[in-house]
C-alpha cells in the first residue's frame, strides 16, 4: 500500500504522516490484491480541520472527505468512509457474482 500525504496550507509533520498511514493500512483487509494507492490531503479552516482522499484499488476509485475539530479526529473519520465505501464496494462485486441460486437456497419451484 503507498499513502501520499499532502497539506494544504499546513505543514504535514511526520507524526500526521505516520499516523494517516497507520490507520489507513486497514483498508487493506477490502482490497483483493495488494497494490492499492492512498492520496490524503490535509487542510485547515479555523476552526476546522479537513482530510480528503482518493483511494485506487484495481479496477475502481474512491473519493471521501471529512472534517473534525481536530486533524487526527479528520483522519479517523476519513478512515471510517473508506472503510464503509471499500466494504460496500467488495459486497457489491460478491453479490454480484454469485447471485442467489435456488438449489443453494432449497426452494425450487
Amino acid at each position: 500500500m503507498q499513502v501520499e500525504v499532502h497539506g494544504q496550507n499546513i505543514e504535514v509533520t511526520d507524526a500526521l504522516k505516520q499516523y494517516a498511514e497507520e490507520k489507513m493500512a486497514r483498508l487493506e483487509r477490502h482490497a483483493v490484491s495488494r497494490d492499492v494507492d492512498v492520496r490524503i490531503q490535509l487542510r485547515v479552516d479555523k476552526p476546522n480541520h479537513h482530510a480528503a482522499g482518493n483511494v485506487r484499488l484495481a479496477g475502481a476509485d474512491f473519493h471521501a472527505d471529512a472534517s473534525g475539530q481536530t486533524m487526527y479526529a479528520a483522519i479517523d473519520m476519513l478512515v471510517d468512509k473508506f472503510d464503509r465505501l471499500l466494504l460496500k464496494h467488495k459486497e457489491k462485486t460478491v453479490d454480484h457474482h454469485r447471485g442467489e441460486n435456488p438449489a443453494r437456497e432449497g426452494t425450487f419451484g
